[in-house]
């Protein structure tokens, strides 16, 4: 490989490294306060992130998944319920979902973007479901419980094309849930309201994940709601701290969801380099376009419609021989990722529910075509000359051996 140089997949070292310096204090302040659980720290964060994803509540918690648990459940999500989402996402997405008793059922995603597919939607609701005028909501004929919320997932740093889903949401009285863990700081131009917004900020609420990988990513575990709802954020922070109104009293049972306050501090001061660090993501993700336009032809990069401005959180390509190239680029020293291998419909907890191979074609040709590239604000050009020359590499040496098989003889 050229310049015989490794290529990580992500560089979390690297990137602690440089903010060693920003981080150790706010370490060594949680050790002198004793401050470990909620307090300064925590409400902090939470008024920043707020502020950044222009909401008015922020409620952190300890993980991503509960945050998507909370917010389905302080939104009013009844055990029971039907809630929609992608196949194509990580299985904490509908574990969310079985752990706030209600059930997933899913909507095939967009071709292009992977994304939740509106018009799919739409049609789910009207071939499935008849609508109660009674209580307001839809009825699925089969299963005859109530669909009552969608969790449309923003995926690989790009939202979902929320317009349409949320007409389609507000026609059948849906809660609209965002699962926003992969695209903190990422925009979504609303044709309807004629202005940019940002991931978070467009459903009910939102969910969102500080898994050490993220765009904004905490040096553990963490997680947030985001909602314009004081309602639903004051359901949130009771049910992250055991039900509690005020110390010991309880007004239902909750769980021990809190966000740390070390992990909130440290996430506070990396959210002054996340515009920064989103804006070299899109740099990356501009190089890969331009040169993987002329040194591919096999690839099908990346779409990025007019009305996203993604984040980058993944690279995704697609590729027909995927497991190939991606056994060429692990030989030559470059890191890798499948996002997602399986599509959540066909991991062994749901197919015990019904669901099959063919039930979701998008999703599934899409999961066995993906492949996510190193991608990082910190990935030098030299970095990423090496991962196309070894694109172009590898379609060079597949194209030699196609031309040298032997012509099959009438």
């Amino acid at each position: 490989m050229a310049n015989n140089q490794n290529v990580l997949f992500l560089d979390l070292a690297g990137l602690h490294q440089e903010l060693e310096q920003e981080l150790l204090p706010i370490f060594q302040k949680a050790l002198r306060t004793a401050g470990f659980i909620g307090g300064p720290m925590v409400e902090e964060f939470e008024s920043d992130f707020a502020r950044f994803c222009g909401v008015s509540h922020c409620a952190g918690v300890a993980s991503g998944t509960d945050a998507v648990r909370f917010a389905l459940m302080a939104a009013g999500v009844q055990p029971g319920d039907i809630v929609l989402t992608s196949p194509l996402t990580f299985i904490a997405t509908t574990e969310a979902i079985s752990q706030s008793g209600a059930l997933a059922d899913f909507v095939d995603v967009d071709p292009r973007t992977y994304t939740l597919d509106p018009e799919e939607l739409r049609e789910y609701l009207e071939r499935n479901c008849d609508f109660d005028r009674s209580i307001g909501r839809c009825i699925h004929k089969t299963m005859r419980k109530r669909v009552s919320a969608v969790i449309p997932v923003h995926l690989y740093g790009q939202t979902a094309d929320m317009d349409p889903i949320l007409e389609v949401a507000a026609k059948y009285n849906l809660t609209v849930i965002e699962d926003a863990c992969q695209a903190h700081g990422a925009e979504y131009f609303s044709k309807k309201e004629n202005l940019w917004r940002k991931a978070g900020s467009m459903g009910q609420a939102a969910a969102f994940s500080f898994y050490p990988g993220k765009n904004l990513g905490a040096c553990g575990e963490a997680g947030a709601v985001t909602t314009n709802d004081p309602a639903v954020a004051q359901k949130v922070r009771m049910l992250r701290d055991h039900g509690q109104a005020r110390k010991y009293y309880h007004d239902m049972e909750g769980y021990n969801g809190r966000l740390d306050a070390i992990q909130a501090g440290f996430l506070r001061a990396k959210l002054l380099h996340l515009a920064n660090w989103n804006q070299k993501r899109r740099e990356v993700a501009a190089r890969y376009n331009a040169r993987l336009n002329h040194a591919s032809t096999r690839l099908v990069l990346p779409y990025e419609p007019t009305w996203s401005r993604a984040v980058y959180h993944l690279y995704v390509v697609r590729a027909q021989e995927r497991n190939e190239l991606q056994e060429h680029l692990t030989k030559a020293g470059i890191g890798t990722g499948i996002h997602y291998l399986v599509p959540v419909h066909l991991q062994k907890p749901y197919r015990l529910m019904g669901f099959k191979e063919g039930d979701y074609p998008v999703a599934e040709n899409a999961a066995a075509q993906v492949l996510s590239l190193p991608m990082y604000p910190g990935l030098s050009l030299a970095q990423q000359d090496c991962v196309i020359a070894e694109i172009a590499r590898f379609e060079q040496i597949d194209d030699k051996a196609l031309s040298l098989q032997p012509v099959a003889r009438a």
